[in-house]
This record gives C-alpha cells, sequence and structure tokens, in this order.
C-alpha cells in the first residue's frame, strides 16, 4: 500500500504511516531524503530502539497521550534520542511527575535529550526536600546540576491602579513568600503606569506580564503591557492586545501569551488574541465558545483548560488546541446552585472549586476531573475562606498554595485528597489578588512593612515598539 511503511524492530514488525513518521521524526527524514538504498524499501530495520518505546511513537504519532510505566518512560527516551521526535519529546515533558520525575531525569540526561532533562531537574528543584533521599543516589553531577537551578517561589500582588509621581502607594508591590522565615516579603514595586486592576496576569518562561488593566472606576484601559524580567531586576514595556479590554484571563504557555474574553465599554467579549513573544505582536485566534469575562483557567499537562459557566447549574471545561487554533467541549460538570470559581491541575486530574451549597461563599468545595479516565470525582470536605481561600490556588510539585489575609496554606494532594501540610503568614492586604510562581535569585529586597521605591530609571526598559502605544512612566523615571 502506498505511503505505508513497515518497521521491524527485533522481529516485532510495527506499520506506520511514512509520511508521518517524516514529518515528525528527523531519522526518518533524513533517511529518506538521503537516496540510499533503504529509503526505497517497504521494510526497515531498526537497531537502536526498542519496540516498546516505538509503540508509545506510534501512540502519540496519532494523537494519543499515554500515561507510561517506568519501562516505558526509559524506552520513549531511548527512542526520541534517537529518532529526533519533538512531540515525542513535548510529551514525555508534559507527564513529568514526583513519581517519574527522578527517572526522567538521569534518562534524559544519559541519553542527551536535554531539554526534557532541563525540565526534570527544575521539577525535582520544586520538590528537592521530599526528593532528596532519591536524587542523592544519582551521579553527582546530575545533583550538582539539580542544587545550582533557583527553586520556584509563591508570589502574590493586589489589585492596584496607577500611581502618579508625586503621590506613590508603597504597597503596589510584587511579593513573595519566604518559606524559610515564614514570612511575605517584596521582590520589586510596580513601575506607577502599571495597572493590575482588572488586568490580565500571567508568567511565561520565568518573565511575569502584567497586561491591560484600567485606571479607575471609568475603566478606562491601560493600553500598555508590562514585563518583569527577575534575572535583572527590570521591567519593560509590550504592546497591549488589539482589542482593548479589561476583567479577562492572560494565559503563559509554549511562548505565546494568550489573552481570553474580558470585557470593553461594558461589553462582555468572546475574542482572544496571542502574543508570540519571539515575534512581538498580538493576533486574533480562534473566539471562546461564548462571551466570556475572568475566565477560570489552568494549563495541565501542557493543555489549556477553561471553565466557561452556562447556567442551571452547568460549567462546560473546554480545552484550547494551539496547534488546530480551535476550543473543543471536554465535559461538563452539572452542580445545582453553584458554579465554578477557580481550577487548578495536578498530574492528570482538573481541580474544579466552587462555592459552597446554597450559594454560601464563605465555603467552597472540590470537583475533581481526570483527564485519562475522563471521569468526575467529588472532593471530600469543605474549605473555608478564613483558613484560606482555594480561589487563589497554585500547584507547585505536590503542593497547592493557598492564601487569605490571615493564613497561608500549603496542601499536600495525596491520594486526589488535600490534606493541610503548613500554615504561614497570611497575605495582609485587601483587594483581588493573583498568585502565582516564578524563580528568582534569592536576595532579600526588604520586609512588607517596610519597603523602599525601586522604580528607577534602570528598571524600566521599552522592549518593543508600538505605534498605538504611548508610554505613561514620567520622563524622570
Amino acid at each position: 500500500q502506498a505511503g505505508r511503511l513497515r518497521v521491524n524492530i527485533n522481529g516485532s514488525v510495527f506499520t506506520t504511516d511514512k509520511t508521518t513518521v517524516t514529518e515528525n521524526c528527523e531519522y526518518f527524514r533524513a533517511l529518506f531524503q538521503s537516496g540510499m538504498r533503504e529509503c526505497r524499501q517497504e521494510e526497515i530495520q531498526l537497531q537502536s530502539v526498542g519496540a516498546l518505546g516505538f509503540l508509545v511513537l506510534l501512540q502519540v504519532l496519532r494523537g494519543e497521550r499515554p500515561t507510561l510505566d517506568s519501562d516505558q518512560i526509559v524506552e520513549a527516551i531511548e527512542c526520541t534520542a534517537f529518532l529526533q521526535v519533538p512531540v515525542l519529546t513535548k510529551h514525555l515533558i508534559s507527564i513529568v511527575n514526583s513519581e517519574n520525575c527522578v527517572l526522567m531525569y538521569h534518562t534524559a540526561a544519559t541519553y542527551g535529550v536535554w531539554e526534557l532533562s532541563h525540565r526534570s531537574a527544575l521539577f525535582i528543584r520544586d520538590m528537592y526536600t521530599e526528593l532528596k533521599e532519591e536524587v542523592h543516589t544519582l551521579p553527582s553531577k546530575l545533583v550538582e546540576y539539580i542544587e545550582s537551578l533557583l527553586p520556584s517561589s509563591y508570589m502574590a500582588v493586589c489589585s492596584h491602579s496607577p500611581s502618579s509621581e508625586l503621590l506613590r502607594d508603597i504597597q503596589r508591590t510584587v511579593c513573595y513568600l519566604d518559606e524559610g522565615q515564614n514570612e511575605w516579603r517584596v521582590l520589586t514595586h510596580l513601575p506607577p503606569s502599571t495597572s493590575t486592576t482588572m488586568a490580565g496576569v500571567a508568567v511565561l518562561d520565568n518573565k511575569l506580564y502584567i497586561i491591560g488593566g484600567v485606571h479607575d472606576v471609568s475603566k478606562r484601559v491601560v493600553e500598555a503591557g508590562f514585563c518583569y524580567n527577575p534575572t535583572d531586576k527590570s521591567w519593560s514595556t509590550i504592546c497591549g492586545p488589539q482589542q482593548l479590554r479589561y476583567n479577562f484571563t492572560l494565559i503563559g504557555h509554549e511562548g505565546c501569551l494568550y489573552a481570553l474574553g474580558g470585557k470593553n465599554n461594558m461589553k462582555v467579549l468572546s475574542s482572544v488574541e496571542h502574543f508570540r513573544v519571539s515575534e512581538g505582536s498580538w493576533g486574533f485566534v480562534s473566539p471562546l465558545p461564548c462571551p466570556a469575562a475572568s475566565v477560570v483557567s489552568t494549563v495541565a499537562m501542557s493543555r489549556i483548560f477553561i471553565c466557561l459557566w452556562r447556567g442551571k447549574g452547568a460549567t462546560d471545561i473546554c480545552e484550547y488546541l494551539p496547534d488546530e487554533d480551535r476550543w473543543i467541549l471536554v465535559t461538563t460538570l452539572i452542580r445545582q446552585h453553584s458554579y465554578g470559581l477557580y481550577m487548578v491541575a495536578h498530574k492528570d486530574n482538573l481541580y474544579v472549586m466552587r462555592n459552597g451549597p446554597c450559594n454560601d461563599f464563605l465555603l467552597c468545595v472540590m470537583d475533581c476531573y481526570n483527564l485519562t479516565s475522563g471521569q468526575w470525582t467529588a472532593m471530600p470536605g469543605q474549605y473555608g475562606n478564613s483558613k484560606g481561600s482555594l480561589f487563589t490556588a497554585v500547584v507547585r510539585g505536590d503542593s497547592v498554595f493557598t492564601l487569605s489575609r490571615h493564613v497561608t496554606t500549603e496542601y499536600i494532594v495525596e491520594n486526589n485528597r488535600w490534606q493541610v501540610r503548613r500554615q504561614m503568614e497570611g497575605f495582609g492586604r485587601i483587594g483581588s489578588i493573583y498568585t502565582f510562581l516564578m524563580r528568582f535569585p534569592k536576595a532579600t529586597v526588604s520586609l512588607m512593612e517596610n519597603c523602599p521605591d525601586l522604580t528607577t530609571k534602570q528598571t524600566i526598559r521599552n522592549l518593543s515598539a508600538c505605534s498605538r502605544l504611548t508610554l505613561e512612566c514620567p520622563d524622570n523615571l
């Protein structure tokens, strides 16, 4: 049959589409362009990969997302190293978790799959205390590399309108949780022109992006976007989305920012734009299935998911497929008198937090959707906001961090259950709070109660030009 290829691996024969493997595997692409005798054969022999790994490769090329045991992981890494298959490497990165990260790291380093090795090492660094005993069975050079990396810190910034040069608000800060000292500290001050009120806030490639927001109750949108780079402690500006919007959701994913829905002139929007950092410009992509503001979202296994409230107790879970530029309905959660307010991901589980029964917003309850099995599970117990709001949850490794004015709580996720691990100082600010993870050199700036103003001329750099962007920062910054 034309276009079909038989691959023989130690007597196991696989039939696959020749075009598919040529497009996705550098090995086959080079082979069929070489003019060698093998490129005209209907069956080729592969000596350097295992049948188990090649089977995983074929599953991934068919669009499947298989969960893998230890033997499959080792052979899949061997396969992607020998055949050079970016899509397989991407899948392996998406399934790194606390149970397989050390194996992934060691095997990927052995076979030279450096992206997977690095991403596994970052995951290990964030769980170093829990994994330290296992990590120290690795070669010393691999241990040293993990210890050289920066761990993720739990971060928070409150809702603030732009300030003036004369009336600076010392509360306009981005803070991090110093887990060793059990207190919140300041990382940086927001530039005066930045608004975090109804803005889009996201982290992409370890840089903090704050896009849009409003000036005041008039809902006049801030046109500029701002980016903080913790490596050199600098702020820069980028263009805002083509559609002015506030109360929207910003997602950072695989080199792009996505601005979802929101409002403009009191009208709810369905439009979605993405900003490819390498290109420095915004462009429209497939709109949301319906107009929505404050869209609840998360990234699970390198996939983008959102919650859309459809009324009558129905919350749709949709996924965006970047390669196909379309939204698909994954599942619908039906809970009468309740709707999804927040969502986080851990392994292949989506946890949807919602208000308690009878619209009791002092409590929140959870449901778990497993992406592999396609099953919903009601989580046991209810969570009171007085002990830490789950509506600001952030996942790091097997931990979930939440905060309120009174307490910061770390939960540990075990067997799909959330158990309180420890409680720390609360985030003593009022208003809406954005929380996220970032990695930065551990140089303490100050305690929250004693914040010098760090906004100087050196910390504002205009990195990109935009025809409709007018910087609002005073000239003497």
